[in-house]
């Protein structure tokens, strides 16, 4: 049965890598109300980032509470629940108590980068990239859980047994909010483990037994419009029967909640990372230089295609200057520092702080400073903090466009650091090319909920959302060519330097 649009809302969960967020969506959606809650991040050794799963719970109930009530509705009113997340972050827990039987490892934790090169598991690279789209990289879910398995006392027995749940966090979420009743995951989440086939669109048996994983511990995969469960009665304030009607990895819920739905359609998220993902529809294409094949969601939440580059490090590198250099108060000052600078002075940075990404994947890269001299100030060291992320962000594109021919006139974007004018008009001049900003750049959690809305039947799919999308600004380029060559340049120096074993 429709329900009734007068009194319908839209909760969406966006549970994201520092922090937790949750927003009430009317049925014009438009966003009501909003929280936010930071959670802590632990770093046990160089190298490594762990969450502790029941934290990350902890603050979604938070948020859940406080937006609900932010919103002066009754959660009744609440017709559907949508969850984007973190992607190839991995948490196991116990299926009895469901507690965690670890820390969670997080996307950015490199811990596994000897597993990753070891002869036993390199000789088959090729085989799983065929098969997951992925490459052999710490960065994926799947040697994450091998060394879960290996390193805690006692769980390859209770995984083997099938007492213990692996998940991305919309499998610990979805199973939290429906008392432990429903393991399950979505496609594109299931995408990013290097376990799944992405040409059968199921869990892979051999890759399986190549990392000694047994599949009873792997959620049910489902496509990312579906029924994912129902809330239980007083779970974070919430009724019970609530339906859990979309789940899209954060990046692919970037893609749908910018409107790519048609190949050829491309967008960049600012977060934590950088992801540029773009739109091949029913095509599977297949990089030979470092970019990944994932699948994505049609406006229906069927699956799709994409091509993905990842860049580890993008506003984190914000985070560390205002955090660890303290050398900025608040974010928002990058931009004024930079804008009031004539250039970069030669200042270079490469925030490689858990190595590189696409295309360069070197997981042994570590960020380097370089072209200081007397006269380099702490705001040539923003500016240059602001301009790696563009210069990643090129290497993708450039990387992207030579990979399916395409010319790109126009690249979507969203994200925290999107707000920040100067970055948005280096990359486009970096890019030669248009950069489209929404006036809402949560596109991840815009992008769940209208999934959710769609598959609850508030709307009826792209030709409804397209309508409801508002550009804010669009930045064109206008730095000569000759010196976005001689910028571009100085960049691949750094990385060089960045690359030095």
């Amino acid at each position: 049965m429709k329900p009734s649009q007068k009194s319908s809302y839209i909760l969406a969960i966006d549970q994201g890598t520092t922090g937790s967020r949750a927003f009430i969506f009317n049925s014009k959606a438009q966003v009501i109300a909003q929280a936010y809650r930071e959670f802590k991040q632990y770093y046990p050794q160089p190298g490594w980032v762990e969450h502790d799963a029941e934290e990350i719970w902890t603050s979604c109930v938070s948020v859940i509470r406080r937006a609900i009530a932010k919103a002066r509705i009754s959660p009744q009113r609440i017709t559907a629940i949508g969850i984007t997340n973190q992607r190839e972050t991995t948490v196991i827990w116990d299926r009895k108590t469901s507690r965690p039987v670890a820390k969670a490892i997080v996307w950015q934790c490199r811990r596994t980068a000897e597993l990753c090169h070891e002869p036993r598991y390199r000789k088959y690279e090729s085989r799983i990239r065929q098969k997951t789209g992925l490459v052999l990289d710490p960065y994926f879910s799947g040697t994450k859980i091998k060394w879960l398995l290996d390193h805690v006392p006692g769980l390859q027995a209770k995984a083997h047994r099938g007492d213990a749940c692996f998940g991305t966090i919309d499998s610990w979420l979805i199973w939290k909010l429906t008392g432990g009743q429903s393991h399950v995951t979505d496609m594109t989440n299931a995408s990013r483990t290097l376990l799944f086939n992405i040409r059968r669109l199921e869990w892979d048996q051999e890759i399986l037994k190549i990392f000694s994983i047994p599949s009873g511990i792997l959620p049910k995969v489902q496509k990312s419009g579906s029924q994912f469960g129902r809330t239980t009665s007083g779970v974070a304030g919430l009724p019970s029967g609530i339906p859990i009607t979309a789940v899209l990895g954060d990046q692919q819920a970037a893609l749908y909640g910018q409107g790519c739905f048609e190949p050829g359609m491309v967008k960049n998220t600012y977060g934590t990372g950088c992801f540029l993902v773009l739109n091949t529809g029913k095509k599977l294409v297949f990089s030979k230089k470092g970019l990944l094949s994932t699948v994505a969601s049609d406006d229906l939440g069927n699956p799709i295609y994409a091509m993905e580059g990842a860049v580890f490090i993008a506003g984190a590198v914000i985070q560390w200057l205002r955090d660890e250099l303290k050398v900025i108060k608040s974010s928002s000052e990058s931009e004024t520092m930079a804008a009031g600078l004539k250039d970069n002075h030669g200042v270079y940075m490469v925030p490689a702080f858990t190595g590189l990404g696409a295309p360069y994947w070197d997981s042994q890269a570590r960020g380097v400073i370089c072209g200081l001299t007397r006269g380099a100030s702490r705001r040539h060291i923003v500016r240059a903090a602001l301009e790696s992320i563009a210069y990643q962000t090129k290497d993708v594109f450039d990387l992207m466009k030579q990979e399916t021919g395409l010319k790109i006139q126009e690249l979507k974007v969203d994200g925290g650091a999107c707000r920040n004018n100067f970055l948005m008009q280096f990359q486009a001049d970096i890019l030669n090319c248009r950069i489209a900003r929404p006036q809402m750049i949560d596109s991840t959690v815009q992008g769940v909920a209208f999934l959710a809305g769609v598959k609850a039947g508030l709307w009826k799919g792209k030709s409804d959302l397209i309508r409801l999308l508002k550009k804010d600004r669009v930045f064109s380029p206008r730095m000569k060519e000759q010196e976005r060559k001689k910028l571009y340049q100085g960049w691949q120096r750094a990385v060089s330097k960045a690359c030095e074993k």
